[in-house]
């Protein structure tokens, strides 16, 4: 690939991580069910950058809480089919219980260098071999120990709809190769989509795989089973995994609908 032999790389990717349709006439359902989350239980000073909660909402009564500790989503609060207030992701109330150890890590979070596993914790690039601490058995996964989820990102609320995270990931962090400069647009849209628009500038040759790390459940965080979701990948192939959950490689050109 002839983008990793220039002195500078820029990366982008839109993704639209959900998205809710809603008919209902718009309503402020915001406020009934995630806005008691205190903002002050998100506010603490770690590895010298001060952390805080922010609130992202649109004219349907959609509404988004996130904070800069990992660029994590904490919760999505949406209408039901019903015109009810729902919080559909997975997350904690407070930034204690994300910094705890053996807490579960990647709940809403940015996730980089490199999502996915990277076998036996290195990988070659022009000729060099780069060693990354291992974190899953012998593999490097998800940047690392120390990865994007567990840092401290710069903020930018830019209207009541937008949050513009940004961060320096440093040439030689976790091991990876290269200065990143990273911007995540989080935006609210008015059809009640949560987009996450990501941009990432190199000065050396490096790999880059970004990604968030929220889960669902559409019936309402912490209610009932997601045993009865169904999971649609809307792609002409997928890539398939070895008994260690690292990608093969391969590419089978399946398309199937399956329960998950």
């Amino acid at each position: 690939m002839n983008n990793w032999k220039i002195k500078k790389a820029v990366f982008t990717i839109a993704l639209v991580v959900v998205i809710f349709g809603c008919n209902q006439e718009k309503q402020p359902v915001f406020t009934d069910v995630v806005d008691n989350i205190d903002a002050a239980a998100f506010e603490q000073t770690i590895d010298g950058r001060a952390t805080a909660l922010y609130t992202m909402v649109n004219n349907n009564g959609m509404g988004v809480k996130v904070t800069n500790f990992g660029a994590r989503v904490v919760a999505i609060c949406v209408p039901d089919a019903n015109g009810n207030p729902l919080d559909v992701a997975f997350g904690y109330d407070n930034l204690d219980d994300y910094t705890a150890p053996g807490g579960e890590t990647f709940y809403g979070a940015a996730i980089g260098r490199y999502g996915n596993r990277i076998g036996n914790a290195k990988f070659e690039l022009d000729g060099k071999v780069f060693n990354l601490p291992a974190n899953d058995g012998p593999n490097h996964l998800h940047g690392g120990p120390k990865g994007y989820f567990d840092v401290v990102w710069d903020a930018e609320q830019v209207n009541d709809s937008k949050i513009i995270f940004t961060y320096l990931s440093p040439d030689g962090e976790m091991g990876y190769p290269g200065n990143l400069e990273i911007s995540m647009v989080y935006e609210l849209t008015g059809n009640n989509g949560l987009r996450i628009e990501y941009t990432a500038t190199t000065d050396k040759a490096t790999v880059c795989n970004l990604t968030n790390h929220t889960y669902f459940n559409l019936s309402g965080e912490g209610s009932e089973t997601i045993n009865d979701h169904i999971l649609m990948i809307n792609a002409d192939k997928t890539t398939p995994v070895d008994e260690g959950l690292k990608t093969t490689g391969k590419q089978t050109q399946e398309k199937r609908t399956q329960n998950q």
